[in-house]
């Protein structure tokens, strides 16, 4: 395989862009788009089916941040539009703990004999303790309890994040907001994201840049921050934005 890059805009994937690379098959995150945060439209999806079915190809449809909307309700799955061309990808190891290792596909017919013969052949089989006792969990609706629990939790500290540039660096735009455990913070034109990065280390806040996750070269795009708020409480997401305040607003 070759991974080859496909720009993403406010609407997601940009499926003129995917279908000029001759690709057969294309990863998508629709529900939260990683690292933008994007939604995905609905006239890209309709596009993206459309492109699968001209091109005799697949999507991989990661329901990345799926469980954590904020701002709507959940969206539809790709999967759930076209079950013979989308593989879907779940996991637990954002909604339960990393440490857990489980995941699902809902895998179009056409592909099960070999998704399966792949899996036997790769590590013969997932563990059994771990698999019964999130079946229990599933059954028992904890899981779904759990999951309106973590979606407080977590809309709380988007919800500081969000007061806190507020108050501190009004003039930075966010975006991404509507799921999942991080934002997109948009810097002004002309400033230089990796020594805002490292000044913000300098006073021990932990900032990250967008270039990283770029495949175009350093500087194309402009200065963005990618700003995770799941694994930091409140009060340390309002006092390392406080302590990086000057940085962002320049």
């Amino acid at each position: 395989m070759t991974a080859v890059p496909v720009p993403v805009d406010e609407d997601g994937i940009d499926v003129g862009a995917l279908e000029a690379t001759g690709a057969r098959a294309v990863l998508v995150t629709p529900a939260h788009q990683w690292p933008t945060g994007v939604v995905m439209a609905a006239g890209r999806r309709r596009a993206l089916i459309a492109w699968a079915q001209r091109r005799d190809a697949f999507v991989v449809e990661d329901d990345y941040d799926a469980e954590f909307r904020y701002d709507r309700e959940p969206v539809g799955s790709l999967q759930g539009l076209a079950a013979d061309r989308v593989v879907a990808l779940g996991t637990v190891s954002k909604s339960l703990a990393p440490a857990l290792r489980l995941g699902w596909l809902l895998c179009p017919p056409a592909l099960v004999e070999s998704v399966v013969a792949f899996k036997e052949g790769d590590d013969r089989g997932s563990p059994t303790l771990d698999q019964v006792a999130l079946a229990r969990l599933l059954a028992s609706g904890r899981y779904d309890r759990h999951l309106r629990r973590m979606r407080t939790v977590y809309a709380a500290r988007r919800a500081t994040l969000v007061e806190a540039l507020a108050a501190h660096a009004p003039g930075v735009r966010l975006t991404g907001l509507a799921a999942g455990f991080h934002a997109v913070a948009h810097l002004a034109a002309g400033r230089d994201e990796a020594h805002v990065v490292a000044e913000a280390r300098a006073r021990r806040v932990g900032l990250y840049g967008m270039t990283a996750n770029r495949s175009a070269p350093a500087g194309t795009g402009g200065a963005c921050l990618v700003l995770g708020f799941g694994n930091v409480s409140e009060r340390a997401i309002a006092t390392g934005i406080a302590a990086v305040a000057d940085l962002l607003a320049g």
